[in-house]
């Protein structure tokens, strides 16, 4: 077994299995620049290692992932533009190194998975969601765009209305309903979450990993433009974060009231 440990991203490969651990529970698994680093070098290390043939991506504590941490964000101060161009390049460089690895992804979802935390789970190949998992997007409630690869994956899960009503209402899906929209591929007991999760992943591994990573690449290039929407999304959030609207929305999500955009 080899391993490397990081305050933000555990990596262990065991048994052909990259276990991918988001490791901020005490923060809800939200995305700070060091989580967006760290994410990038551990994908990256994924992608170039031969011997792993699938991955189990999962979430320490409660949550899968909240997505962005604004409260960081905030409180590092200084250009907002800048934080999130910083933190949107490593995350979404991280997703392309799994996407062109020939390891299947596996997510495991338990509680909330939000903003970007919902990208990592569209980003992933299949995903096994616990019985309370609940899905949102989030990111208008607070006068920002999404990323992670979100306004390209979503609709093609969803369809484009039901992607249109996840990024303007902010609809939060239950573990159901996002079975039943195409969202995760299964259900299981809550309690019963992680050995589903490393069960498929393991089946995975021993499976034709070159024939995978085939289809993975078939699938994600039928309709040419994922790559490039990472560069749009990462250019857009990081402006509406410094326009009035986000400003507001982050504030208002910080200070726990209801934002008031004009």
């Amino acid at each position: 077994m080899r391993s490397t440990a990081s305050p933000t991203i555990r990596l262990d490969i065991r048994e052909h299995v990259a276990h991918l651990t988001l490791a901020r529970a005490d923060a809800a698994n939200t995305m700070n620049l060091q989580f967006g680093r760290e994410f990038a070098a551990a994908a990256y290390a994924v992608r170039k290692n031969s011997d792993v043939r699938a991955v189990l991506l999962r979430g320490e504590g409660k949550n899968f992932c909240f997505g962005g941490d604004l409260r960081g964000m905030v409180a590092a101060g200084g250009d907002v533009n800048a934080y999130l161009t910083e933190l949107t390049t490593d995350l979404h460089a991280g997703l392309m190194h799994l996407a062109r690895a020939n390891a299947p992804v596996v997510a495991a979802v338990q509680g909330t998975a939000a903003g970007a935390g919902l990208g990592l789970v569209l980003a992933a190949d299949l995903a096994i969601a616990g019985k309370s998992a609940k899905f949102t997007a989030a990111y208008t409630a607070v006068g920002l765009t999404p990323d992670a690869g979100g306004t390209f994956l979503l609709p093609r899960a969803l369809g484009y209305k039901r992607a249109m009503e996840m990024f303007i209402t902010n609809r939060v899906l239950d573990a159901q309903q996002a079975l039943d929209w195409g969202l995760i591929n299964q259900i299981v007991d809550d309690g019963e979450l992680a050995e589903t999760a490393a069960a498929m992943a393991a089946r995975l591994a021993a499976g034709p990993s070159g024939a995978f990573g085939a289809v993975k690449r078939l699938l994600a290039e039928a309709e040419p433009g994922w790559e490039a929407q990472l560069a749009r999304e990462g250019r857009t959030i990081a402006a509406r974060a410094e326009t009035a609207e986000g400003r507001e929305g982050i504030a208002a999500f910080l200070e726990k009231r209801t934002p008031k955009f004009s």
